[in-house]
């Protein structure tokens, strides 16, 4: 397991906070009041520890295959349904959304090899994640990939209530591969893919996916 390079100023200022009130709390507490030393001691470990989880890159045998559609990120799938799309289409798409606690890896991959023929970036708000308004009201990142069987996906990057930055990778005209990174969203939200209507969905509400190893669909 390796740490994303998006979290190198967070964990170096995580540290050395971490670092700085270990020794106050040591000179305050640790002789007259040991226990309590120990519980803020553990506490402040839990809460150093997630902030490192939160940036790992697990090493993993991710699935390549030109007919998938892989997850973009880890998560749980929360909407599957038929959506009329708010940018870029004029069709009707498969919509799956996958949403991302905080204790999620937050790393987001393409879903499919192919052209970025849209970049997109969107102010918005921070809703919920999970809220029904949440894909077009949120702050958000779009990108469309052009397959070389000419069918379109879209990725869209969806900040929450505790994500406040989506940073994402791809320019228009970059031929990616499927499963390299498209980007990251610090701590906690969800991504939605848009698929043609004739992809095969190949999970269900409440499954677990597992970025650049889950099918979600299929073609």
């Amino acid at each position: 397991m390796t740490l994303h390079k998006e979290g190198s100023a967070t964990i170096t200022i995580s540290t050395l906070l971490f670092l700085m009130l270990s020794v106050v709390l040591y000179y305050l507490l640790f002789y007259s009041y040991p226990v309590i030393f120990w519980i803020l001691e553990t506490a402040l470990l839990i809460v150093y520890g997630l902030i490192i989880s939160f940036f790992r890159i697990p090493n993993r045998n991710y699935t390549v295959d030109a007919h998938a559609v892989t997850a973009p990120c880890d998560g749980k799938v929360v909407v599957i349904e038929e959506v009329q799309p708010d940018e870029y289409f004029n069709d009707r798409r498969i919509q799956v959304s996958i949403f991302m606690s905080p204790l999620n890896v937050h790393v987001n991959r393409n879903p499919v090899d192919g052209e970025i023929v849209y970049n997109q970036y969107h102010k918005g708000k921070y809703l919920v994640a999970w809220h029904p308004k949440s894909s077009t009201e949120n702050e958000r990142h779009s990108n469309v990939y052009r397959h070389s069987s000419g069918r379109e996906v879209l990725t869209k990057q969806i900040a929450g209530a505790l994500a406040k930055r989506i940073v994402n990778y791809n320019k228009v005209g970059d031929r990616v591969k499927q499963n390299d990174e498209m980007g990251f969203i610090k701590f906690g939200s969800r991504v939605d893919l848009l698929l043609p209507l004739d992809a095969r969905i190949n999970v269900k509400i409440g499954d677990i996916a597992v970025g650049g190893v889950t099918v979600i669909a299929q073609w």
